[in-house]
Parts: C-alpha cells; sequence; structure tokens
C-alpha cells in the first residue's frame, strides 16, 4: 500500500509541476517580444562633439537623462562627429552589430542615409532629428524653437543701441530661416525701427569661420550678435569687441562671459524618455513628434546680469502666454521683406508651410541664396 501511494504522490507532484510550466505567463517579455531583463541597446549618431558646449551637448543632455530616468532598462552607446556623408550609415550598421535597437541620428544632413539603413534593418527603429522622413521603422523628431527665438529676439532688440543685430546662419534651409524670422519678430515687437542682418556660413560645426562672420556683423555695424551654429565663435567675437550676444543650444556664458545674455535651448531629454518609453511599453508609433515650450522640449536659458533692464518682465509675459499655448510666433499680420503683407490679420503659417519656408519677414537684411 505504501508502494502504492508512493508512486501515486510522484505522479501527481510530475502532473502539478508539468501544468504550473504550462501555464506560467511569459514575463520576460513585452508584446513586441522585448525581453524585460535584456537592456535595450540605444545608439546615437552625432554630428559633432558631446563637448561642444552647443548643439550635440544638449543632445548628449537630453541621452544622460534618459540614463537617469530609464537606466535599469536601457543601455546607451555614442559615435561622435560622425559627418552628413556614406560615414553615417557604417557607423549606424556598427551600431546595429553591436546590438542597438533603436537609433537617434541628430542631424539634418543624416536623413537620406538613415532612410537606407532603416529600410535593410527592419527590426530596428530609427529616429531623425529636423527632417522629414517617415517609414515603418522610421521617423523625425523636432520642436518649435522659433518660440525661444522669439523671445531671445525680445531681448535682442531691448538691448541693441544701434539697432543692427547680427544673425551668424548655418545653411539657408527651413530650419534656419524659421529661426531667423522668430528671432526678427520678436526684435521688432519690442524695437520696430531694429534691424536683423544675416550673414551665412554653410557650416555647423567651424567655430574660427563662425566667429569670423560675426566679426564681419559687427564691422558692418552690429551691437548684438545672434547665432545658429553649434559652437562659441559668434559669441566670442562679440565679447572681444565690447559687443552682446544671443546663444544657442546651452548656457554659452563661460565662453563670453560680459557679452551673453541668453540662449534659446532644447531640453531633448523630454523626448528622449518619452520615445524610449513607447519602444519598451510597445506603444511606439511612427508619428513624427513635435514639441513645444508647453511639452517642456523648449526652453529660454535664464537672463544674466548683461542683460537689459525690463527684459525678463518682457519675456516672461509672452513665455508664460506660450506655454499655455495661447501664443502663436507666426500670427499675422505678417510682412515679408518687400512689404507685403504676406500673413493677414487673424490667420497664421500651418506648421507644414513653416516646414517649408524660404522667405525673410520685414526687418530682415539679407538673402537667402
Amino acid at each position: 500500500m505504501k508502494k502504492l501511494f508512493s508512486i501515486l504522490l510522484s505522479i501527481t507532484l510530475v502532473l502539478v509541476m508539468a501544468v504550473g510550466c504550462s501555464q506560467a505567463p511569459d514575463q520576460g517579455q513585452n508584446d513586441q517580444g522585448q525581453n524585460k531583463e535584456e537592456k535595450l541597446k540605444v545608439g546615437f549618431v552625432y554630428i559633432g562633439s558631446a563637448t561642444d558646449a552647443g548643439y550635440t551637448y544638449a543632445h548628449d543632455q537630453g541621452r544622460l537623462m534618459l540614463e537617469r530616468e530609464l537606466g535599469d532598462r536601457v543601455d546607451t552607446i555614442i559615435k561622435e562627429n560622425v559627418p552628413e556623408t556614406q560615414e553615417c550609415e557604417k557607423v549606424m550598421t556598427d551600431m546595429i552589430d553591436q546590438g542597438c535597437k533603436v537609433i537617434f541620428a541628430n542631424s539634418f544632413g543624416f536623413q537620406d542615409y538613415v532612410v537606407r539603413v532603416a529600410e535593410a534593418h527592419p527590426d530596428v527603429i530609427f529616429l531623425h532629428c529636423s527632417g522629414s522622413i517617415q517609414g515603418p521603422n522610421y521617423s523625425n523628431y523636432f520642436g518649435s524653437i522659433e518660440e525661444a527665438r522669439y523671445l531671445s529676439g525680445i531681448v535682442a532688440g531691448m538691448k541693441t543701441k544701434t539697432n543692427k543685430i547680427g544673425y551668424v546662419a548655418a545653411y539657408n534651409i527651413p530650419e534656419v530661416i524659421r529661426g531667423i524670422n522668430a528671432f526678427t519678430l520678436g526684435v521688432r515687437s519690442v524695437n520696430p525701427d531694429a534691424v536683423v542682418m544675416v550673414k551665412w556660413t554653410n557650416t555647423w560645426l567651424d567655430a574660427a569661420k563662425e566667429k569670423d562672420a560675426a566679426i564681419a556683423l559687427l564691422d558692418a555695424g552690429a551691437d548684438v550678435i545672434a547665432q545658429h551654429q553649434d559652437t562659441t565663435g559668434p559669441q566670442v567675437a562679440a565679447e572681444e569687441r565690447g559687443c552682446w550676444s544671443i546663444g544657442y543650444n546651452a548656457d554659452m556664458s563661460h565662453a563670453a562671459p560680459k557679452a551673453y545674455m541668453t540662449a534659446p535651448l532644447w531640453n531633448w531629454g523630454a523626448y528622449y524618455v518619452k520615445a524610449v518609453q513607447s519602444i519598451l511599453d510597445g506603444t511606439w508609433t511612427n508619428e513624427p513628434y513635435w514639441g513645444t515650450m508647453k511639452d517642456g522640449l523648449i526652453d529660454l536659458a535664464p537672463l544674466t546680469d548683461v542683460a537689459p533692464e525690463g527684459a525678463q518682465e518682457a519675456v516672461d509675459k509672452i513665455k508664460e502666454q506660450m506655454k499655455a499655448g495661447t501664443f502663436d510666433v507666426f500670427a499675422g499680420p505678417i510682412k515679408d521683406q518687400s512689404g507685403k503683407v504676406v500673413v493677414p490679420e487673424g490667420s497664421t503659417i500651418p506648421l507644414e508651410e513653416q516646414l517649408s519656408m524660404k522667405w525673410f519677414v520685414e526687418g530682415v537684411e539679407g538673402k537667402i541664396e
């Protein structure tokens, strides 16, 4: 009898174990088959250096925020100083070989290469900054930096004594043109007599050339310098001439402590955390992302003591409206360079048209070459 009982008990234990194994939920995977115990590897392809104190620095601060908030589930790798050539294809392919399942590419000129690599690797998600691409496993992200450009224009317009403000511009693409226009609208909202003189460099990352462009603008009478560049070259030029400056991407006061007043800022971490979390959750879609000041993606750096009296109050008033979603930078009436009204009162420029903008507003001195 004892022998029979032992046999029956053994059979029962085997059956219980078998049922338990067959019914155990697959807790190690999400809906997309991602092993939750295995960290998601994310690659970042940078046009510049993570220590450039500008554009790429801002992106890398976003990556570090991603690691702080999702570090228990995410590993990141970076590749710096990647040219906008076929070289970036190799960089992205190498990242995939290292196990990356998500790749962020942070420069406009990477766009065509991202598409090619993405189409060859449908199991990897690609996110491209500032472009216009969209496919099954790739999309783009950017935001309304024009809001912060407008606010910085208020500061510049209140500071200038010569009513001539220089703007060192990278490439004549819509992204840069939108920024110049928004800045100029901000300038002239407080100083209708001021003009914004544009000097193109056709560079993102050439401190010497960008400094020379700023010097040329200062020689032409500008006493405030703004920029759409990734280096502090224009800031240094303003400092050396005893003039004032508006930075970009990051606090640039270390480069020009007597000149620097403020800077439009990107908080890329707000997007990176949101995007990667959606991938981990299995809810990611290829819908393009367009962030705003209201979303926390855009901001204006704190004004320094160099900023003009009354500027903080003027900025705060408009900034609160932007954060509430009630202020539109491109709301009419807006005139073009010829003085013709191109955006009537009560109208605005739709985002689709902003993304293809190829004209200057009234008050800009320069040509779209």
